[in-house]
């Protein structure tokens, strides 16, 4: 981070699990052990951890996540996601520097409405269709992250094909098409393009609201020599957009639409289950140390 200087930065439980194994990061997780008293109360207390170092490196914001086994229950992830809010509050942290990043789920996006009401701003992830974008959109949440290189994975091995071109690779049209649509209707929500392959899917999506971008693809840009033209253009999304008016979605009609979506269906069943897996492999370690501690 110190590196790239990024703006923003982002966590979720795959990168807080790779981290809390690394040996520089032992201090932060043996402290936040210490000062536990419950298995839940640690995992709070090392995400905002992890959360409280990003912030010293970037002056905007930190996305922090919620549970992903929580991402059918709306009362639970507003309850959670109240909570880590609190802990950053306590450390001296505003909530307008934290992003509480939910499941792009039916009870994940009513979560956000609610949460965002109450002045706590939501990154939605895990995002893969329209359905989705429209229902975060209609929810006024501040920031949707559309998963560009799951996307185009999954159509590859539909298709069997290695790599795309720029006019048809998938997920970047996506994110176009999600942007036009934002834009062309006056919706306020960022589109933070994520989840990247290489670095044509980037420059495709060069103008977007936000980009988040793993290191070796930052440095793979930083050495490029060429020109970057803007990709996408709100002056332009009016004629790009084939709608002709904004949609709006009760459950039923999300439910189905999400259901009519292969590919969606199966990117968003499967982050949800890779990130609970995550997140149950690090309580492991966790409830380890506070074994230890206990009993030392």
């Amino acid at each position: 981070i110190k590196t790239y200087q990024p703006t923003d930065a982002t966590t979720n439980p795959s990168l807080i699990l790779a981290a809390a194994k690394m040996p520089q990061y032992k201090q932060l997780v043996d402290s936040t052990v210490s000062s536990s008293a419950t298995l839940e109360e640690a995992m709070d207390r090392l995400f905002v951890a992890f959360g409280l170092e990003i912030l010293k490196v970037v002056p905007g914001r930190v996305s922090t996540e919620v549970d992903a086994r929580l991402s059918f229950d709306k009362d639970a992830q507003v309850a959670k996601a109240r909570r880590l809010i609190k802990l950053y509050a306590d450390a001296g942290i505003a909530k307008e520097r934290v992003l509480i990043k939910l499941s792009s789920t039916w009870e994940g996006i009513q979560a956000a409405k609610l949460l965002e009401a109450e002045g706590i701003h939501c990154n939605l992830t895990l995002m893969f269709s329209m359905p989705q974008a429209i229902a975060c959109a209609e929810a006024k949440v501040t920031l949707i992250s559309p998963f560009v290189g799951r996307i185009t994975d999954w159509y590859g091995k539909k298709l069997g094909v290695s790599s795309f071109d720029r006019e048809s690779e998938p997920g970047v049209r996506f994110v176009r098409g999600v942007y036009n649509y934002y834009k062309k209707f006056g919706y306020k929500t960022e589109i933070m393009g994520a989840s990247f392959r290489n670095t044509m899917q980037i420059l495709e999506l060069a103008g977007c609201d936000l980009l988040t971008i793993s290191p070796a693809l930052l440095e793979q840009l930083r050495v490029l020599s060429a020109e970057v033209p803007r990709r996408l253009c709100s002056e332009r999304a009016s004629q790009d957009c084939p709608d002709s008016a904004a949609r709006s979605l009760n459950e039923a009609e999300f439910r189905w639409q999400l259901n009519e979506d292969e590919m969606a269906t199966d990117k968003l069943a499967e982050g949800i289950r890779r990130f609970a897996a995550d997140a149950a492999t690090l309580e492991k370690q966790i409830e380890a140390a506070l074994v230890a501690k206990s009993s030392a």
